[in-house]
């Protein structure tokens, strides 16, 4: 075997690999052998068989097989000798087309290596952590609304009318022409008006009710109604309102706490304060990790493989370009041409990309399969009823999982770096907080 450098401008290699012909027989004779034990052919016993004639019956098939197998060991022998990591797939292409049984086998192989990362002078780099403490005004905020949705509902006058939101208490019979259809009756049933809960049309015309009044409701079910008997039909509901309740919110007390698994009220005041805290430090993270990236992009310097920077930059201009077209669903669309703002971004990416990818390696981070299996649990939980086939998705498809697997060992990467650098605390209001944070979307 014989590799010949024909190129090496940049990043960008380009070898000629000859494989020989007699490398390629020996390579053929070696698999027959492996393979000759279990075969079994008319007039020989089993193992039996002469070499010359399962060359005869075999060496075709195998011959493709030990092609492919001398040109990836020709590879991998190259890479492990040189040192160079390719950017993306090499390409490899054979160059002797009129190739026959008995020649050398000629292989052309090009690819953008991937550059030298610099180490990282941590001590150039100076962060500043945001932090923000619960006021006594977001707990209350959170008390009152958390005794909103504890709300309960107390009879108004009885000549008050029904208003949006309040509750009434209703008896109902449904009929489609003229004849009560099941499921269309009950009694007693309190329903919130303005809460969807019914089908369109049907609680608008209860506005205004008063308990005691009966009215006959007119609606029509919706075409994509879920039984298909009644879909698109007119119905008339014979209503009577046997109570009109107003929404009073719970009083913010001991019972309320109770209702949330809290032992009484301050120690729901505990939680509350943590649960915010909580959201702050991690508004805050995404806050200094921006700084860390911006502190990195600046300090760190090298050569990026074009290849990779196109693909970023298609990926970034194709991605945008939706958004600004929500409409349409499918990429059936002309191509998107990146423009000069696309391509500093996505040079940005890829370097970052490749020094995080490093540093991640030399410091042995490794994303944990318990770390993996809690992530997808945590996007299994937004499909309901679900979650087994996405989980089974995700376990046959290596790309969703590399999509999932990457922001986790980028944030812990991340993290290693925080530890390398100088932090300094400094303490902001939450709208102080809020500013910082919005700032990130209107930067790069």
């Amino acid at each position: 075997m014989q590799v010949t450098e024909t190129q090496n401008e940049g990043l960008k290699r380009g070898y000629s690999i000859t494989i020989t012909a007699a490398e390629l027989d020996a390579k053929v004779n070696e698999k027959l052998a492996e393979a000759a034990p279990g075969i079994e052919m008319k007039g020989f016993r089993k193992g039996k068989v002469p070499m010359a004639l399962l060359k005869k019956q075999y060496g075709p098939r195998v011959l493709g097989e030990a092609m492919q197998e001398s040109v990836d060991g020709a590879m991998s022998k190259h890479f492990e000798e040189s040192g160079d990591r390719p950017a993306m797939q090499p390409d490899v292409k054979m160059t002797n087309e009129a190739w026959k049984e008995g020649d050398d086998v000629e292989v052309a192989m090009t690819y953008e290596a991937l550059p030298a990362i610099p180490d990282v002078d941590y001590s150039k780099i100076k962060l500043e952590k945001l932090v923000v403490k619960a006021e006594t005004a977001a707990i209350d905020e959170a008390l009152a609304s958390l005794a909103e949705n504890a709300q309960n509902f107390v009879d108004r006058k009885k000549t008050s009318k029904a208003k949006d939101g309040d509750q009434v208490v209703i008896d109902f019979l449904g009929k489609v022409d003229g004849e009560a259809f099941e499921g269309g009756a009950a009694e007693d049933f309190p329903l919130v008006l303005g809460s969807g809960q019914f089908i369109p049309g049907f609680e608008e015309q209860l506005v205004g009710v008063k308990a005691g009044d009966e009215k006959a409701v007119e609606v029509t079910f919706p075409e994509e109604y879920g039984n298909a008997g009644l879909a698109g039909k007119a119905a008339v509901f014979d209503v009577t309102v046997k109570a009109v309740k107003e929404p009073k919110a719970a009083e913010i007390d001991d019972e309320l706490a109770k209702k949330f698994g809290a032992e009484d009220l301050e120690a729901l005041k505990a939680q509350i304060t943590e649960r915010l805290e909580a959201e702050y430090a991690g508004a805050s993270r995404s806050v200094m990790k921006r700084g860390l990236l911006d502190a990195l992009d600046k300090a760190v310097s090298f050569e990026l493989p074009p290849s990779l920077v196109e693909a970023e930059a298609g990926q970034i201009a194709h991605t945008l370009w939706h958004e600004e077209n929500p409409d349409v669903q499918g990429h059936d669309h002309d191509t998107i041409e990146p423009t000069d703002e696309h391509k500093k971004l996505a040079e940005r990416r890829v370097r970052l990309g490749l020094l995080l990818a490093e540093v991640g390696q030399k410091a042995e981070v490794e994303v944990s399969d318990a770390e993996m299996t809690q992530a997808v649990m945590n996007q299994a939980r937004q499909y309901p009823g679900q979650e087994r086939q996405f989980f089974e998705f995700v376990q046959q498809n290596p790309q969703m999982r590399q999509q999932i697997q990457a922001p986790l060992f980028e944030d812990k990467v991340v993290d290693h770096m925080f530890e390398q650098v100088k932090t300094t605390e400094k303490e902001i209001s939450k709208d102080d907080l809020q500013k910082a944070v919005e700032a990130l979307e209107d930067d790069v």
